[in-house]
């Protein structure tokens, strides 16, 4: 069960979680094994925000780590809390204080890396690669001539600059390399706050000549890029997994024995080839305006979201994802029981408000936002709290404040706090069966309540996604 006050919670830790922080050795790890995860109904995450774990498409969330996590929370019950890396060099400081429960980040399995985490069994199996521009003319060579112009042996890289994130596996792996070659090798490093991808950007954009990335990830930019090549091999077979606390073993032996039994099927290998070998869909979503990795927006309609949410003192975020949950962005759908546009007004309720399936997205909006004021005025009469009211106005909105106030008054009834959703949801989720609807304190009757539960809990969701994206972007 989602809880609102979580949702509350996680933007909070968006915000702070992952910035840089002393390293303690004998900082204190946190008891959180995978029954106390499943008691608090949430697994967290540290995800990197890239264009293969983790991102926004058409308003969707996206990534490879993200839906196998997905997944994997599913199978045990629990939802997901996902947040995004800021910081490499800080993640599993963040993991043994609690920040999170596990990190989904393209980890290589080190041995210096075991002594501060566990790690599950391997995700995929991939090998180091040195990422270098292709000349300026490179289209106009000859297999031979490009291979020429290239670097063909890790040997070549004496006298060469390479670039890597100072924390990471790469710079390792290069020190190493740089033994074996007879120290000619030049290793520059960059803060934790730099991404394998961003490297690769500022290749590309000549600002760096030479870095090191993970095979899989390096052939998917070079679909982005095709002025790099990734074809120079630095390193043997190395695995990547997810990291856990050394203490939480129960966790790891569970998310193990899902694995194990997950990477057989063919859900898996459609999953890894959604992301690592499908070109076509990779460049198609790249290049759409709607890929907020790239472009920073949501929807077609994100600034006349941002212009009318503010007259309800909400986030745009939060009305983007109510209004996605509604209609997919798509104002000329239309539901079950004739409700159409952007914002799914009911005939009855959209004459009340002034708009037909004629209106713009703009009047549907406005419409929309007129109906969540009214909603409001409503809930405010006995919830002070703005935010603690949201759940009860989107409850509403689906089902019509009567139903809502059905389940406040059963909450009421059976010695739960009338004022929290978290306890007024249980009712509603449950007011589909005689024992609650049949209540003398119901006025309303049956509800489907498990819809209602369910809109509330995906929008908000969606919510927080959208809110930790676009924070992001800022950056």
């Amino acid at each position: 069960m989602i809880k609102f006050l979580k949702h509350i919670s996680y933007i909070v830790i968006v915000l702070v979680a992952c910035t840089p922080k002393p390293k303690d050795a004998n900082r204190k790890i946190i008891d959180r094994d995978i029954d106390k995860i499943k008691t608090n109904g949430s697994l967290k995450a540290l995800i990197n925000y890239s264009s293969t774990s983790y991102f926004l498409y058409k308003g969707i969330p996206m990534g490879f780590e993200y839906e196998l996590l997905k997944k994997y929370t599913e199978h045990i019950g629990v939802e997901l809390e996902v947040i995004p890396i800021k910081n490499m060099d800080s993640v599993f400081v963040d993991l043994n204080s609690g920040v999170a429960d596990i990190v989904a980040a393209n980890l290589t399995i080190t041995n210096q890396r075991l002594t501060e985490v566990n790690f599950t069994l391997p995700i995929i199996i991939t090998k180091q690669v040195l990422v270098q521009r292709k000349p300026d003319n490179w289209r106009k060579m000859n297999k031979k001539e490009l291979a020429n112009s290239l670097l063909q042996s890790p040997l070549d890289l004496a006298g060469k600059t390479v670039v890597v994130r100072e924390g990471s596996s790469f710079n390792t792996r290069l020190k190493s390399l740089n033994n074996e070659i007879g120290g000619q090798l030049k290793i520059e490093t960059v803060a934790g706050e730099t991404t394998m991808e961003q490297l690769i950007e500022k290749l590309v954009k000549k600002e760096i000549n030479y870095t090191v990335a993970d095979k899989n990830i390096a052939l998917v930019n070079q679909w982005h890029y095709p002025n790099i090549d990734a074809s120079l091999t630095l390193s043997l077979d190395q695995k990547i997994a997810w990291a856990t606390r050394t203490n939480a073993d129960s966790l790891t032996l569970s998310i193990n024995n899902w694995l194990n039994d997950f990477q057989k099927t063919k859900k898996f290998k459609i999953l890894y080839n959604k992301y690592f070998n499908n070109k076509h869909l990779f460049t198609s979503r790249v290049k759409n305006q709607y890929y907020t990795l790239e472009s920073g927006q949501i929807s077609p309609y994100d600034d006349l979201i941002k212009k009318h949410a503010k007259s309800i003192n909400w986030d745009w975020e939060l009305l983007a994802a109510m209004i996605y949950q509604e209609s997919h962005f798509n104002n000329n759908a239309i539901g079950w029981g004739g409700s159409f546009g952007l914002m799914q007004m009911m005939p009855q309720t959209g004459e009340r408000f002034g708009v037909d399936t004629s209106s713009t997205p703009e009047q549907n909006i406005i419409a929309g936002v007129k109906y969540i004021k009214k909603l409001n005025r409503i809930w405010e009469k006995s919830i002070d709290d703005t935010l603690a009211r949201i759940p009860f106005i989107l409850a509403s909105y689906n089902t019509g404040p009567g139903h809502v106030i059905d389940a406040k008054k059963l909450a009421k009834k059976y010695n739960k706090n009338p004022l929290v959703w978290e306890d007024v949801s249980y009712y509603l989720l449950h007011k589909s069966e005689p024992k609650y609807y049949k209540d003398d304190v119901v006025k309303h009757g049956y509800c489907k309540g498990y819809i209602v539960y369910d809109y509330v809990n995906e929008i908000l969701e969606r919510y927080h996604h959208y809110k930790t994206i676009m924070e992001e972007k800022k950056m």
